[in-house]
């Protein structure tokens, strides 16, 4: 088993520029197989619930260098957990959930660094921004003082072809240079969350600097 998970990472590793940060999307697999992960090379990984990442993460405290990237949707009641367990936060998808993870953080002393998660496509399946309400809502985030907003997160809805997949990165990547040429303090967009097992060499010619992938490394898991 780990010698088919050093293969598959090896291989993912190739294809993956230095400029792009891997990271292994964790949810549902057991503690032991991510420390295999890292013996492999991996430093970041992803998941996409607040509580199943505590209880691996107590098992793993000993590889203090980690990184951990909160990816799924993030409840308010979760927020704070979130701050503690997690070094980032992709999924942060509202304005409400950004202010109060801002507040949160600064009673914490914590500068997190999150992205801003956009729908480019309507999809009733995903969480996100919508443009005109990012737009809208950009002032009042680059007064979030203890958040360092890095970039944006996108996923593409189910069901596109390869053109509309590629289509919806390279949107996302215009709509990052495009709130960059605005003057903020706070907000930077040097960062790219997008692409998964079965896009992210369209996500990285697009202009990815993290890819999120699990399936390729980890196998299929139930859905969930």
């Amino acid at each position: 088993m780990n010698a088919d998970l050093f293969v598959r990472i090896a291989q993912i590793q190739a294809n993956i520029p230095n400029h792009v940060k891997l990271i292994a999307v964790s949810k549902q697999v057991p503690a032991t197989a991510i420390r295999a992960a890292y013996t492999a090379g991996i430093r970041d990984f992803g998941e996409n619930r607040v509580q199943e990442a505590i209880a691996k993460q107590a098992e793993l405290a000993d590889l203090e260098d980690i990184t951990w990237h909160l990816i799924g949707n993030l409840q308010a009641n979760k927020a704070k957990k979130a701050l503690t367990h997690f070094q980032w936060i992709h999924s942060v998808d509202n304005l409400k959930l950004a202010q109060k993870l801002d507040s949160l953080a600064g009673e914490l002393n914590l500068c997190p660094s999150i992205c801003l998660q956009v729908k480019i496509l309507p999809d009733p399946n995903k969480f996100g921004w919508h443009l005109d309400q990012l737009y809208a809502d950009l002032p009042h985030l680059d007064r979030c003082k203890n958040l360092q907003i890095q970039g944006l997160m996108t996923i593409p809805p189910l069901g596109l072809d390869e053109a509309q997949t590629q289509d919806v990165f390279n949107r996302t990547r215009e709509l990052a240079q495009a709130i960059a040429s605005q003057s903020w303090e706070r907000i930077k967009m040097t960062e790219l969350s997008m692409g998964m097992s079965g896009d992210y060499q369209a996500a990285i010619q697009a202009g990815a600097t993290m890819v999120r992938i699990g399936t390729s490394i980890f196998g299929r898991r139930n859905k969930g």
